[in-house]
């Protein structure tokens, strides 16, 4: 998957996935967590088979919804993502440290 979606080596594939893969992979590991405490699954086999199977159900749920997660879109880089915020948020706080001298240096009106 991480070929297909030329996620460069180090990082990680979620960083790359659309917010719906995400979401479903999270629920698979949730059905997982669930039936490891209802089931009291302890091997490793077990919770192997257990976590093999709930992704196959979840993807199944997608396709026949007509959603092939390995032909969805790659999503943007998270990095890029976050690298943009952080710069957005430095230019608003030169912003409001502008407006407040503005509004600092205006007479009170009567």
């Amino acid at each position: 998957m991480k070929d297909r979606l030329n996620v460069p080596k180090g990082r990680p594939l979620a960083d790359f996935l659309p917010t719906i893969t995400i979401k479903a992979k999270d629920f698979a590991n949730e059905i997982t967590n669930f039936n490891i405490k209802r089931d009291d699954l302890g091997s490793e086999s077990d919770i192997t088979t257990e976590h093999v199977k709930n992704n196959t159900d979840v993807r199944n749920v997608l396709i026949g919804r007509g959603i092939k997660p390995e032909y969805l879109p790659v999503a943007e880089d998270l990095k890029k993502i976050e690298r943009k915020h952080e710069s957005e948020k430095k230019k608003l706080a030169k912003q409001v440290t502008s407006l407040e001298h503005i509004i600092g240096d205006e007479e009170p009106s009567n």
